[in-house]
C-alpha cells in the first residue's frame, strides 16, 4: 500500500469509525469490547485488500457480518465444562488478603535491603535465627536486633499491618 492509499484508508477509518462501532455494538448484542474486537478484526482483513475495494464501507460491513456469524458458530460449538466443584467459593472475599499483600509489598520496599533480607529470611522463608545469621554473615544477636528494628520500622510505615497477627488465617496468603 502506497502513502496515498494509506492516507485514504486512515481518513476512511477516522470518518466512519463511529458508525461502524455502532454496527459492531448492535451485532455483538451491546458488548462494547466485543464490538471493538469485531471492528478491529474486520479492519485488519480489509486493509490487506484496500487497493482492490470499490465500495469500502459496504465491503467492511459485509466482513463484519460474516465475522460475527463465524464467532456465533464457534460459540455455539463450545460446550460447557462440567467440574465437580464450582470454581468460585461462595461468600469468600479475598480482597482483604489482596489489600494486605499490596500494603506489605509497599512497606517492604521502604525498608533497607538488610532489614528486608532479615525479615524475609526469618519470617517468609521461616529460617531459624542461626541460619539467618550465617546467610547474612553476622551474629545471632545482630539478627535479633535487626529483625526487631525492622518490624518496628514496618509497623511505622504501614500501621494497617499492626492488627495483623500470625494467627490470622489470611496471613499465609499475604506472603509476596
Amino acid at each position: 500500500m502506497d502513502v496515498a492509499e494509506e492516507r485514504r484508508f486512515r481518513e476512511f477509518v477516522t470518518a466512519r469509525s463511529p458508525a461502524l462501532m455502532r454496527l459492531g455494538f448492535l451485532l455483538t448484542g451491546g458488548d462494547q469490547h466485543a464490538a471493538e474486537d469485531l471492528l478491529q478484526t474486520a479492519l485488519a482483513k480489509v486493509v490487506t485488500r484496500w487497493n482492490r475495494i470499490e465500495e469500502p464501507e459496504a465491503y467492511l460491513r459485509q466482513v463484519m457480518y460474516r465475522q460475527q456469524v463465524s464467532w456465533w458458530r464457534l460459540a455455539s460449538r463450545r460446550r460447557e465444562t462440567v467440574v465437580a466443584q464450582a470454581p468460585d467459593v461462595a461468600g469468600r472475599d479475598d480482597t482483604h488478603a489482596a489489600d494486605l499483600k499490596l500494603v506489605l509489598r509497599h512497606a517492604l520496599t521502604r525498608l533497607t535491603a538488610r532489614q528486608r533480607a532479615a525479615l524475609v529470611l526469618r519470617y517468609f522463608e521461616d529460617l531459624p535465627e542461626a541460619e539467618v545469621a550465617v546467610i547474612m554473615g553476622c551474629s545471632v544477636g545482630t539478627v535479633r536486633s535487626t529483625v526487631h528494628r525492622s518490624l518496628a520500622r514496618l509497623r511505622a510505615v504501614a500501621p494497617e499491618l499492626a492488627d495483623l497477627r500470625v494467627s490470622d488465617p489470611s496471613f499465609e496468603e499475604v506472603k509476596p
